[in-house]
Formats: C-alpha cells, sequence, structure tokens
C-alpha cells in the first residue's frame, strides 16, 4: 500500500474558490482546513468536503501552515492554497510516485501555474514558480518571511513536470490591492530587521524587475498580460522600497520630535 496524504489548506473568505481547491484534493485520504475566521460561506462549503475543519486566528502564512501541518494525521502533507488546484496531470504523477515508493525522497516540488485575465501564463517570473509543497511531515516545515513563505525539508527533493493551477487574481483591482498589502508587510519586515533603505533599491530595482520578466524569462511570449505582469511586478518593487523610505523617515522625525527628559535640560 502507498504511504498516505494529508492535504492541507488555509483559508479565509473564499467562497467562490475554495470548493475548486477541495474538489481537487478528493483523492488525498483527508483533508484538513485551517480558516481565519471567514464570514462568507467559506467554512459551511468547506464541511461539504471534510469534517476536518478548524478555526484558528490568523499567525501569518508561516504561523498557520505550520498550525494545520500539526493536526495532519498521515505521514506526508500536501500543501494548497485555497485559490489553487491540483491539475488532474499532476493528481496522475504523484500517484504514480506514491505507487511507485518514494524511495529516499523526502518533497516533492513541481511548478505553479496563474489563470489571470482569461489566460493562462507560460513565460515570465510567474513560471514555472517552483513550489515544494509535497514532503513528509517529520522531515519538513514551513519558514521563510512574510509573506513569501517556503517549505524547507531536511533531505533529498524530486521535480514533478506537471503542475499545480493557481487562480491568484479576480481582476486588474484585486491584482493592485494584493501588491499594495504585500509591498507593505515586506517594507515592514525589512524596517524591523534594520534593512537600510537606499536610493539605488527605489531607482533600479523595478527596472530590473521589468527586464528580468519581461525579457529575459520571455514574459513578451504571454502578449498583452506578459507585459502587464511585468510591469506591475516593477511597480510591487518600487512600492516595497518607497514604504520602506517612508518608515525611515517618520522614525527619524519621531527622534527629532522626542520630548527632552529633565537631564537633557539640565544639561
Amino acid at each position: 500500500m502507498r504511504e498516505k496524504i494529508s492535504a492541507c489548506v488555509i483559508c479565509f473568505n473564499e467562497e467562490d474558490k475554495i470548493g475548486r481547491c477541495l474538489q481537487s484534493l478528493r483523492w488525498c485520504d483527508e483533508i484538513v482546513v485551517m480558516d481565519s475566521f471567514s464570514t462568507d460561506r467559506t467554512v459551511e462549503i468547506c464541511r461539504e468536503y471534510t469534517d476536518r475543519v478548524y478555526q484558528h486566528e490568523w499567525l501569518g502564512y508561516v504561523g498557520q501552515r505550520n498550525t494545520v501541518r500539526e493536526l495532519s494525521r498521515h505521514p506526508w502533507i500536501l500543501f494548497l492554497d485555497s485559490d489553487e488546484e491540483v491539475s488532474p496531470a499532476l493528481r496522475d504523477e504523484i500517484l504514480g510516485e506514491f505507487g511507485r515508493g518514494t524511495g529516499p525522497y523526502l518533497g516533492y516540488e513541481f511548478p505553479r501555474q496563474v489563470y489571470y485575465l482569461g489566460q493562462w501564463i507560460c513565460h515570465g517570473e510567474w513560471y514555472p514558480d517552483i513550489k515544494l509543497r509535497l514532503f513528509k511531515k517529520e522531515h519538513g516545515r514551513t519558514e521563510g518571511q512574510e509573506p513569501h513563505d517556503k517549505v524547507v525539508v531536511s533531505g533529498a527533493v524530486k521535480r514533478l513536470k506537471s503542475p499545480v493551477w493557481h487562480y491568484t487574481y479576480d481582476d486588474l483591482r484585486d491584482h493592485l490591492d494584493t501588491l499594495n498589502r504585500f509591498s507593505t508587510i515586506t517594507a515592514q519586515q525589512k524596517f524591523v530587521q534594520e534593512t537600510p533603505f537606499r536610493w539605488t533599491d527605489l531607482l533600479f530595482r523595478p527596472f530590473f524587475h521589468f527586464f528580468k520578466g519581461y525579457i529575459l524569462r520571455l514574459g513578451f511570449l504571454d502578449g498583452s498580460r506578459g507585459f502587464l505582469i511585468a510591469m506591475l511586478c516593477s511597480f510591487g518593487a518600487y512600492m516595497k522600497y518607497a514604504k520602506l523610505w517612508e518608515l525611515a523617515v517618520r522614525q527619524k522625525r519621531s527622534f527629532r520630535e522626542w520630548p527632552a527628559t529633565e537631564g537633557d535640560k539640565d544639561a
């Protein structure tokens, strides 16, 4: 018999997408869902697919994934986001691997392909976007900096060919809202870690992101959507460093405006 797999999903207010996600995981040996107190029908829909639905306050991507991981019962974990779907080809590839035996491998990684504005994206910074999402529970955990978590495995990892599908943004407004939110999180983390603001980062990193995605990684082959993605990735980088500059300016201002103590006045 093959080793068993626990599918683990974290979600919040994803009633339009969660059903597709969970349907693509029905071949797994169990589905475990960790919801962050959704206010729509997300939890109700989840319970149509599994009785293992839990709720926990949001701990960040790293904390939330490690929490749901501990609730799983089986030796292998498959992480999936609520806006993702295991493609039939990837499902068959995984089952084939496990049917033959996983051998020395403690993890599997595979490409993630984005469906964006009515088209599958095949180039640029968004593809192949390799993700390690299937791993042996006792040998892997989620690490990284918010909002870019990653699974780290203490052993051999094999790359599969078939993709997990990602329905990432509903429209351009949704894309811009996410860029705004993620750039704030990243800038705040850099500020807390005392990463210095440099004008060279603000001036050159956005250009580099556009050039890498659109030219070096052939984003232009995805047509108008490839151009939009490259431009918005560039804009996201610009906003991240602009917000880091803003935090540095506020800190300097607060130091200047800090009231003097009695000892300072006497001096």
